[in-house]
């Protein structure tokens, strides 16, 4: 029984994987326009970021129209079982999870945000709109 709902789970993903990813690029956010000093300022901050995902993944995807929302310039780093980057994640932050938000602080710590919840409200309290113009 094991065997088949596993089974049944990968056809439907299968089946589903390709609405996903043409829903994700239909219905792409517009990014925030800054101005070019704020846009420079914003770049040089997300170059300690990068956020490991799937391109499938519904809370990858998630994370992903946030990025681009917020016009974010974040690396990505496709997790899948094939590379190098599912090996750092897993070996570095600890688990397989997808997305995870990798912080690198200035002071060198190494930040791992798992859960897209988290990572969203990260995003969007530091690069943000200031709450003037959110209320407009």
């Amino acid at each position: 029984m094991r065997i088949l709902i596993r089974y049944f789970f990968r056809a439907l993903r299968v089946v589903l994987t390709p609405f996903l990813l043409l829903g994700d690029k239909l219905t792409t956010p517009k990014g925030m326009e800054r101005d070019p000093a704020e846009q420079a300022r914003v770049d040089a901050e997300t170059e300690n970021l990068a956020l490991y995902q799937f391109p499938a993944c519904p809370f990858c995807i998630k994370a992903r129209r946030t990025i681009r929302r917020l016009g974010l310039n974040i690396e990505l780093r496709n997790a899948q079982p094939t590379g190098d980057h599912r090996k750092a994640l897993q070996e570095e932050g600890g688990k397989l999870q997808v997305p995870c938000l990798r912080i690198a602080h200035p002071d060198g710590r190494v930040e791992w945000m798992y859960e897209s919840s988290d990572i969203v409200r990260y995003l969007e309290d530091r690069f943000g709109a200031p709450e003037a113009s959110k209320a407009s």
